[in-house]
C-alpha cells in the first residue's frame, strides 16, 4: 500500500492505527532516511502502516513568504522519494493560517490522534510543532506517554564532519557543488520544468536544447552540468547549461538541456532532470568554433559521469 494524500479528508476510513513521523522532509536526505528506517521498523513490529506527515507548502512559506528559501523538492517528488524508502502513506497537509494556528496540543490530539490514529511516533531531536513552534521534542514525548503511544527519537547524523540538513544541502547547490550535495541525499538532485521555445542557437550549433521554464525548486549555480533525464521511460545522459550565454552577448540566466543521442520534440512537455556534477563554469568563447569544440568535450564528460 503506497498512498499519497493531499488532504485529511482522503485518509482511508479503514485506518485504525499508524506509526508516524512529522516534518518538512525537504530533499529527503540521509538524515531523513535514518528516521524513516526507524519508523518502518516500528510500524513493522506493530503490524501497522507507516505514515509521514509533511506540509505543502512548508510553514515558513506561509509565515515568512519574502524570506523562505527555495524548496529542494516539489511535493509529488518528495512523496515519491519517501515511498521509495518504504513509507506506506505520505500525508501532505495543506498549510494555511488555520493549520498554523493550532497549538501543539491541538495538533497532536486533532490530527495525529483523531485523524491519523497514531499509536507510535518517531522524530528527530530538533522537532518543533504547533503555533509559534512552541511544541518541542520533550512536549511531544509527554503527550505520547500520557496517551500510551510509543515514542522514539532518532539522532542527527554527520557527513564530512558536519550535520546533514536541508539547509546545508541548499548551500552546496547554490555553490554548484552538486557531487557533495548528492552524497547527502537518498537520490540525485532533480529539477523539473516546462519546455518552451528558445532562440534556436543550440540547434544551429548541432546541439539542440530544451529550455526549461516554471522551475519550482532551487536552481544550482551557473555552470555546465552532467545529468540524466527520462523521456517516455527511456533514460538519456543530459548536458545542462545554467546561466547566461555570454558568447552571444546574453546576460539573462536560462536552464537549457541537451539530451545526448535523442531526437525529441519536447516543447510544451514537462521534463525532469537529475543534476549529477558540475563540469565547468559558464564563460565567453572568442569564436563559435571554440564554443563548439568545448561543447563536444562537455558531452564526452557528461557521458562519462552519467554512465557511472
Amino acid at each position: 500500500m503506497k498512498l499519497f494524500i493531499a488532504s485529511l479528508d482522503d485518509v482511508p476510513n479503514h485506518l485504525e492505527a499508524s506509526a508516524i513521523s512529522i516534518g518538512n522532509f525537504d530533499g529527503v536526505h540521509l538524515g531523513h532516511q535514518r528516521l524513516i528506517e526507524q519508523l518502518i521498523e516500528v510500524s513493522a513490529k506493530r503490524g501497522i502502516p507507516s505514515i509521514v506527515v509533511t506540509f505543502n507548502p512548508p510553514p515558513a512559506a506561509v509565515l515568512y513568504p519574502d524570506t523562505v528559501p527555495p524548496a529542494l523538492t516539489w511535493i509529488e517528488r518528495r512523496a515519491e522519494l519517501l515511498h521509495s524508502l518504504g513509507v506506506d502513506i505520505v500525508v501532505a497537509l495543506p498549510t494555511d493560517t488555520q493549520l498554523l494556528s493550532l497549538s501543539a496540543e491541538d495538533f497532536f490530539h486533532q490530527i495525529l490522534l483523531k485523524r491519523l490514529k497514531a499509536k507510535a511516533i518517531v522524530e528527530g531531536p530538533n522537532f518543533r510543532f504547533g503555533k509559534n513552534r512552541l511544541g518541542d521534542i520533550d512536549m511531544l514525548e509527554r503527550l505520547c506517554l500520557a496517551q500510551g503511544l510509543e515514542f522514539q527519537t532518532v539522532s542527527v547524523i554527520q557527513s564530512e564532519g558536519d550535520w546533514i540538513s536541508s539547509s546545508r544541502i541548499r548551500k552546496l547547490i547554490v555553490e554548484g557543488e552538486m557531487a557533495s550535495a548528492n552524497r547527502m541525499m537518498t537520490q540525485p538532485y532533480r529539477i523539473a520544468g516546462r519546455v518552451g521555445s528558445g532562440a534556436g542557437r543550440g540547434t544551429g550549433l548541432g546541439f539542440p536544447t530544451a529550455n526549461l521554464f516554471d522551475i519550482q525548486v532551487l536552481v544550482p549555480a551557473h555552470g555546465v552540468y552532467a545529468g540524466r533525464g527520462s523521456i517516455e521511460q527511456k533514460s538519456y545522459p543530459v548536458a545542462i547549461h545554467i546561466g547566461p550565454n555570454p558568447t552571444f552577448g546574453e546576460s539573462n540566466s536560462k536552464v537549457e538541456a541537451h539530451f545526448i543521442g535523442a531526437q525529441l520534440d519536447l516543447v510544451g512537455k514537462r521534463v525532469e532532470l537529475e543534476i549529477l556534477e558540475r563540469i565547468r563554469t559558464v564563460r565567453k568563447f572568442e569564436s563559435i568554433d571554440l564554443l563548439r569544440e568545448q561543447l563536444h568535450r562537455d558531452l564526452a564528460e557528461t557521458r562519462r559521469i552519467a554512465s557511472l
